[in-house]
């Protein structure tokens, strides 16, 4: 990654940062952000599998991690020890499950090194990485940004050219619901419309007796959608050997094995291609 802050005298005086950001996303269709006011709700989980599923279906996808303090993105696909290198177009992003894969995590020397950035580094490095990634043609590009609606979240919507849209991931429970309202409410206020909520950790289905248990409450992603008025996409269901697979850096494999998180996530894939 460069170092210009978009400061320079370069830009300054030709605008050069500005048409490098237009150049780069006029072959990007759309932007499909993923966002949750609160952490731990598999937002990560839920945006790589929404990049897999879409890139089975033929589209083009880009997936960019702008968690910059935990990336989790390398750790789903089994990256965390490949360092992109820089090709003749830019920033070379990593080929997987059919997917442009772009990460903090792919560019630092060291992944398990603390990422400490005030709030115009971590803009200043969501410009970097939108404008010096060599994306090539997209159907669509997924951003899976950190909880809340902090810098990057704002950065994001600001500095894209393209259309966007947003998801919103939740769990059941009332912790969780009360941040995602303050997503909702985001995306209002800066104009980007919001395909529909996802609840994830929706219901555990036990293997040995298929008893259902809630673990973390019911409903509460259908309640944030009526309140809100959008869509209820999809409700996620536990299932321990999709989390396994994660684990293990190998979600497409893991989405393969999971009928139950693959069914809830092609409703998701479905509103995101009605464009």
């Amino acid at each position: 990654m460069s170092s210009c802050s978009g400061n320079c005298g370069s830009c300054a005086s030709s605008g050069g940062c500005e048409n490098q950001m237009e150049n780069r996303m006029k072959h990007v269709k759309q932007a499909v952000l993923v966002l949750s006011g609160k952490g731990g709700v598999g937002k990560s989980t839920v945006a790589a599998s929404l990049a897999v599923m879409l890139a089975k279906q033929g589209k083009k996808v880009g997936l960019l991690d702008v968690d910059f303090h935990g990336p989790s993105q390398p750790t789903l696909f089994g990256l965390q020890h490949v360092r992109l290198e820089e090709g003749p177009n830019g920033l070379v992003p990593a080929e997987v499950a059919g997917i442009r894969l772009m990460s903090v995590g792919l560019v630092l020397d060291n992944p398990d090194h603390a990422v400490i950035w005030r709030g115009p580094a971590k803009t200043g490095a969501l410009k970097q990485l939108l404008e010096e990634t060599d994306w090539g043609e997209l159907d669509c590009l997924i951003m899976d940004f950190p909880p809340g609606t902090g810098d990057e979240s704002l950065a994001g919507c600001q500095l894209l050219p393209i259309p966007k849209r947003a998801i919103v991931v939740t769990t059941p429970q009332e912790v969780a619901l009360a941040d995602c309202r303050k997503c909702v409410d985001f995306c209002r206020r800066l104009e980007v419309p919001v395909i529909g909520i996802v609840e994830n950790m929706s219901g555990f289905v036990c293997p040995d007796c298929s008893a259902r248990h809630e673990l973390f409450g019911t409903g509460g992603g259908a309640r944030l959608a009526e309140k809100e008025g959008v869509p209820l996409l999809a409700s996620i269901p536990l299932d321990p050997a999709f989390l396994k697979s994660c684990d293990f850096g190998e979600l497409p494999a893991g989405l393969e094995k999971s009928s139950a998180v693959r069914g809830e996530l092609d409703k998701v894939v479905r509103a995101v291609a009605a464009e």
